[in-house]
């Protein structure tokens, strides 16, 4: 039945009955906003005061969020081990994907579904449900099943391949549906709880891009859920271009030709003339070397090279002009060596977003502080950059401390979550209650 929410179907009839328990400060608050959202902004309060009282309720909150979010921790590292311990490489991510949705059941979300792509996702029906929050996390790793994926943990850490990135953010995601009714909070807005697919590497976010150009029915805001950094906060994309360049040396090759040292040496001759491309200052601009593969062993002379690069500005601009200079370079240095060089770009962003002065992004940064996180802002280039696109106000926070990001042993401290927990919950609530409605600010 989920797949209503591509078909645009009533969702009213799906509403969660109200599970607020009394009638908190944040409780009267919202309902006050609630009543006057149709009138004129020269009646009880204009949408400016409006949303600075849907601010100071939500961080009054905040430390009775925090409580019961300790109280749920074990709930989540479970979560986590469960869906960690499945191996999730990006396109092949079926089985944490179908996991997802038999934790999102187990909860009581009624409806769950995977679609066309293979993006796992839940829905909670609002008390109105004119509009939807999207909820998303990434579900795949860049580890394959040939890495052990057991997953080892203690009070104080939690380690193995991707628990931060981003078996935790999925986890975060997956336990959302318990985290709401244990605290007691009701939305006006559908939740659609994202388990997306396809997202690392050749991905490039195909999964979501996916569920966002399908939808039907208005989402108000999404939340891009990762496991670490606490503190991070990204509301901007940067643009970006991903690609690779592979090196081959023919069998009949020449070797007597002027550079004529295998593929390693011609990729090594191809990255200093990458590195010599300058850049500006300002728009903050990087190419970033990210991987070089080639050879088979000690004495033999590599015949294939791989590098893997990204380009990536605040400036569209730049990022094309580096690309045709990536490009010459390649075809300078093929003409020079007699190699086969090809340049593949598979993955592009725009650059764009939120201003740092938006409500969103301000709530978040004022959520952040009031738990003692100093916020780290920073631009992205995932699944936030798919709904910029969709010119959909959105944010991307991180649940807990850790570090060995990408290794094997990755490690993640549990300590922090409840605090990562309550941030999210009260970003949630805040654009519940109006915080995210400027969508005209997303460029």
């Amino acid at each position: 039945m989920l797949a209503s929410y591509f078909l645009g179907d009533v969702v009213r009839a799906y509403r969660l009955q109200s599970r607020c328990h009394g009638s908190s400060g944040f409780t009267s608050a919202l309902r006050a906003l609630n009543s006057v959202r149709g009138l004129p902004a020269f009646g009880l309060f204009s949408v400016g005061e409006a949303v600075s009282r849907t601010e100071q309720a939500v961080l009054s909150r905040l430390p009775e969020l925090v409580r019961r979010c300790a109280e749920l921790r074990d709930r989540v590292i479970s979560t986590l081990v469960m869906l960690g311990e499945i191996p999730a490489p990006t396109f092949s991510e079926h089985g944490r994907t179908a996991a997802f949705v038999q934790r999102l059941s187990g909860s009581g979300v009624a409806e769950c579904a995977t679609d066309g792509i293979g993006n796992a996702f839940g829905l909670l029906p609002g008390r109105d449900g004119k509009e939807s929050i999207v909820i998303a996390a990434h579900a795949d790793t860049p580890f394959s099943e040939r890495f052990d994926h057991t997953i080892s943990v203690t009070p104080e850490r939690i380690t193995g391949p991707a628990v931060a990135d981003n078996s935790l953010g999925l986890a975060v995601v997956a336990t959302l549906p318990d985290l709401l009714e244990e605290v007691g909070i009701s939305l006006r807005c559908n939740l659609v709880l994202l388990g997306s697919v396809r997202s690392l590497g050749r991905g490039d976010i195909q999964g979501i891009r996916y569920f966002l150009e399908n939808r039907k029915l208005p989402v108000r805001a999404g939340i891009c859920v990762e496991g670490a950094q606490l503190g991070r906060l990204s509301v901007r994309a940067l643009g970006m271009l991903r690609g690779e360049i592979t090196c081959t040396v023919p069998e009949e090759y020449d070797w007597t030709r002027f550079g004529a040292t295998g593929a390693i040496l011609i990729l090594n001759e191809l990255i200093n003339r990458i590195a010599a491309i300058r850049l500006p200052k300002r728009p903050r601009s990087a190419v970033v070397l990210g991987s070089v593969e080639g050879g088979t062993s000690y004495g033999v002379i590599a015949t294939h090279g791989v590098l893997r690069f990204e380009v990536r500005s605040e400036s569209g601009e730049i990022v094309e002009q580096v690309r045709r200079q990536i490009e010459e370079a390649v075809h300078e240095v093929a003409a020079d060596t007699g190699a086969d060089l090809r340049l593949n770009v598979f993955g592009r962003r725009h650059p764009g977003g939120l201003p740092y002065s938006h409500p969103l992004a301000r709530i978040a940064r004022k959520t952040m502080r009031a738990l003692n996180v100093k916020p780290r802002v920073t631009p992205s280039t995932s699944e936030l950059c798919a709904f910029i696109a969709q010119k959909i106000p959105a944010l991307t926070i991180g649940i807990t401390r850790a570090e060995n990001i990408s290794e094997p042993d990755e490690t993640l401290y549990p300590e922090h979550i409840p605090a990562g927990l309550a941030q999210l919950l009260a970003i949630l609530m805040a654009i519940d209650g109006g915080c995210g409605d400027e969508t005209g600010n997303v460029d």
